[in-house]
């Protein structure tokens, strides 16, 4: 499905219009201050300013509740950050018995060898292995399988459509900057309520929990995108995803006094048009730089923000539950 949408910036007439146009409107701002539950907030819209193509943000302080959310129920393209939820989706049939870690699944290519799933699982996630995460999403029962999982969580605003092989063929169909495509798409606050959840040990037992944090901390993509900003201290756990015109990082870092954030960002355009980019190696690298450097911005506001307590809206926040960590 496609939505088409002027370029407009990111204010409150944007995000006003996706939710008419998507039907996730949930208020009627009478000024631009009033967007903004927060100076962190209005600090993160700043940054995620979407006069050359929209910005979603959504994080959440998972031991106090506390979120910062610009247009974090527009929908995005997951490009590879969906290899969480497929893993999430395998790793759970695994505590359910129906398959193990050690079993084997062959790459989806002429000739492919046979991995142990457990092998499949940490390429997938830390090197974004695409053959690998098609060899687990077939092994699971598709993308249906994944989104019934997503789904059975209680998370809205997430669907998988296609495996990662054709995703990759059919890339550059439309330009995610200006058009909403719901296919392979998600939410900011889906991603980082997945995120959350895989952290808080609420789906997957600890063992597999701790396989899946233990491979998205040893992610080797997206160096110059959260992990730029991070100190080691912030034990970074992210994936990454990237598709024509657009880039995105969701992860868990923590602040100097331990607390757990889950982020998620999606970077869409940040050049003038897609035909520009198609026509310029020069052009297309310099856009992957400022999507690449918008990421790592945000997330920089973010860490700071949180670790000094810059949301602050007065209302009280129920403690979240944590796993074994």
């Amino acid at each position: 499905m496609l939505i088409a949408t002027p370029a407009l910036a990111n204010d409150g007439g944007f995000e006003s219009q996706f939710d008419t146009v998507l039907g996730t409107e949930v208020r009627t701002p009478q000024a631009y201050e009033s967007l903004f539950s927060s100076p962190l907030e209005r600090q993160i819209a700043q940054l995620a300013d979407g006069s050359n193509g929209r910005i979603g943000v959504y994080a959440i302080d998972l031991s106090t509740g506390r979120e910062v959310g610009i247009l974090a129920d527009q929908r995005f393209p997951m490009a590879s950050t969906s290899k969480v939820a497929i893993a999430a989706t395998f790793l759970a049939g695994v505590d359910a018995g129906r398959w193990s870690l050690t079993t084997e699944y062959r790459l989806p290519r002429p000739g492919g060898a046979y991995l142990p799933a457990y092998q499949h699982l940490s390429l997938m996630i830390s090197k974004s292995c695409n053959d690998c995460t098609d060899a687990l999403l077939n092994a699971v029962g598709g993308p249906r399988a994944v989104n019934k999982w997503v789904r059975d969580a209680g998370i809205e605003g997430f669907e998988l459509t296609r495996d990662i092989a054709t995703l990759i063929r059919e890339d550059g169909r439309t330009d995610p900057a200006w058009t909403v495509v719901t296919d392979d798409s998600a939410t900011p606050r889906a991603m980082g309520k997945l995120l959350s959840g895989i952290y808080q040990g609420k789906w997957l037992s600890e063992h597999s929990r701790r396989v899946l944090l233990d491979a998205m901390e040893e992610t080797t993509t997206g160096k110059h995108r959260m992990r730029s900003v991070l100190p080691a201290s912030a034990n970074l756990a992210h994936k990454t995803g990237t598709l024509a015109r657009t880039a995105s990082d969701i992860g868990i870092f923590h602040t100097p006094d331990g607390r757990a954030i889950a982020v998620a960002i999606y970077v869409t355009g940040q050049s003038p048009s897609m035909a520009i980019e198609n026509g310029s190696r020069g052009q297309k690298l310099e856009a992957r730089a400022n999507r690449d450097a918008r990421i790592s911005s945000i997330t920089q506001a973010l860490y700071h923000g949180f670790w000094r307590n810059e949301v602050d809206d007065g209302r009280n926040w129920a403690s979240a539950e944590y796993g074994g960590e």
